[in-house]
């Protein structure tokens, strides 16, 4: 992985993102909210180096990755390039306990805990690797199988369970809204969970929802931090 995107390529970044950037706009702008007030994490997965760099020098602090031996391969050429100024890395895929403590040891964010197994997991792997990783606890609103989440009645104990942890910190929720339904509904639960959680730990105010197809809904309802990437990095066919 070396160089950097073509300059049509980094054109066609620079359309897609401010597109986005103008749709979280005009959300915040119906919803009383102040655009600063979110963040936007660039899902990077199965894209090159090239168009993360291309990214940082548009304004992109914060990328998504869900494949370990990628990110983790992507994210150190990344810091060895680009130094203290790389962007923040949020893992945001499911995690298999036998990889959780090596994400831990690269990730800035884990967005994806939703088993008291995993949670342990992350934590020996900060532990070890003498960091303080940052977790949201992933909810699952829907009954599909495969896309993970804790069941929502189980989600504060979870979050107890963060907490607990040194080497952890826990910074609120997550959540993917169901298939083919209409997202507010889900995402109106998901702040109620994350208000409840936030009401026992305080710093846990983060509220992860939205992505590319349903952002709106998602800043209607409380998000802090949107995962878009198929509206700015295009369809998902690129590979390392």
């Amino acid at each position: 992985m070396s160089g950097g995107a073509d300059a049509g390529r980094r054109a066609e970044l620079e359309r897609s993102l401010a597109q986005v950037t103008e749709r979280i706009e005009r959300a915040c702008a119906d919803a009383g909210r102040d655009p600063a007030d979110l963040t936007l994490v660039v899902v990077t997965k199965r894209f090159p180096l090239e168009d993360v760099l291309a990214l940082h020098e548009l304004g992109v602090r914060d990328i998504g990755e869900n494949r370990d031996q990628e990110a983790g391969e992507k994210v150190a050429e990344l810091r060895e390039r680009l130094g203290a100024d790389a962007p923040t890395v949020h893992f945001i895929g499911q995690l298999q306990s036998n990889k959780a403590g090596h994400v831990a040891g690269y990730a800035d964010v884990v967005q994806s805990a939703d088993r008291a197994k995993i949670v342990d997991a992350l934590a020996r792997g900060a532990q070890a690797s003498g960091r303080d990783v940052d977790v949201l606890v992933q909810v699952g609103l829907d009954d599909e199988q495969g896309r993970g989440g804790v069941r929502p009645d189980e989600a504060a104990t979870l979050a107890d369970r963060v907490a607990g942890h040194d080497g952890l910190r826990l910074r609120g929720v997550m959540a993917v809204a169901p298939l083919d339904a209409d997202p507010a509904p889900a995402f109106a639960r998901l702040r109620e969970l994350a208000d409840g959680i936030r009401s026992k730990h305080p710093d846990a105010h983060w509220i992860s929802a939205g992505m590319s197809g349903d952002l709106e809904a998602a800043v209607a309802h409380g998000a802090t931090h949107l995962r878009v990437g198929t509206a700015i990095l295009g369809s998902r066919t690129a590979v390392l």
